[in-house]
């Protein structure tokens, strides 16, 4: 009995640490580094789209312009560590679920384990560069290729490759919908806010979200024409994806509208740092 007591009173001292302050501080020092990451990925699209062909509008290119400010080095570690703090919230509520009255749920927490994968290797790719200030992976354009290229050759590598790209197409499309529906109120201190705050972060959330979401299922439909056809060039990472919009008859109008809601959804980032329930 007492043993019993003892792992129970363990197990509620684990979960209280995870959602303490430190999760607290970790998760909103996450969310302000995504914030960055989406507005300089946002502001190099923008480039693109007025006519400089030599921006890279990934990770990489915002990685190698935030390197060239004033205090680069000191700009990319935090940053770094920053999305380290992402990733430790994540694991926090795969362990332990997140709030809202589902969030322990199983789904919740396979979903939480996925993003806190996802935030890892992110985390990993911005520190590598701060170590070595060389973005010696690629384009992002190159490593969708290049990882396409070595699924492809893998038993039932069409398949998989193609249930890969459905993936992303669904959850652009989720992304998307949750945005323009203003899902992300379940999760904003709205009574702290003011009328014309809510109605700021609802500018940034819907065409933020709207435009990430467009993102991402546009990457999948390519990996997915990538899998038919049988031809990894025809996979694209988000540099390439994004001068896709370009190429519509539009022209660039659409990839500045695209630019522009990224660059939202980095504020949006912001505002969920601030005043997210964690």
């Amino acid at each position: 009995m007492d043993t019993s007591a003892s792992a129970w009173t363990g197990r509620f001292r684990a979960r209280r640490v995870a959602r303490g302050s430190v999760t607290e501080g970790a998760a909103r020092a996450g969310l302000a580094a995504r914030g960055v990451i989406y507005l300089l990925v946002g502001a190099l699209a923008l480039q693109i789209a007025f006519g400089d062909t030599n921006a890279q509008a990934d990770r990489g290119g915002a990685l190698a312009a935030l390197a060239q400010k004033p205090f680069g080095a000191v700009l990319l570690w935090a940053l770094g560590i920053g999305l380290v703090g992402m990733a430790l919230w994540r694991l926090s509520e795969a362990l332990f679920g997140s709030v809202g009255q589902d969030g322990r749920s199983a789904r919740k927490r396979l979903l939480a384990a996925v993003r806190f994968a996802f935030y890892v290797f992110v985390a990993y790719s911005v520190l590598s560069f701060a170590a070595s200030r060389n973005h010696g992976g690629g384009s992002s354009d190159q490593q969708s290729r290049d990882a396409t290229a070595r699924a492809l050759e893998i038993p039932a590598g069409q398949w998989l490759v193609g249930a890969a790209g459905a993936a992303v197409v669904v959850a652009g499309g989720w992304i998307g919908v949750r945005a323009v529906l203003r899902k992300y109120r379940d999760k904003l201190r709205l009574g702290r806010m003011s009328h014309r705050t809510r109605q700021l972060v609802d500018v940034t959330g819907v065409a933020g979200g709207a435009a990430r979401g467009l993102v991402f299922a546009l990457a999948g439909v390519f990996a997915v024409r990538a899998a038919i056809d049988y031809e990894p060039e025809q996979a694209k990472g988000l540099d390439d994806t994004l001068r896709t919009f370009a190429e519509t008859p539009l022209g660039p109008w659409l990839l500045v509208c695209v630019a522009a809601g990224l660059v939202l959804f980095g504020v949006f980032s912001f505002a969920m740092a601030r005043w997210r329930r964690v």
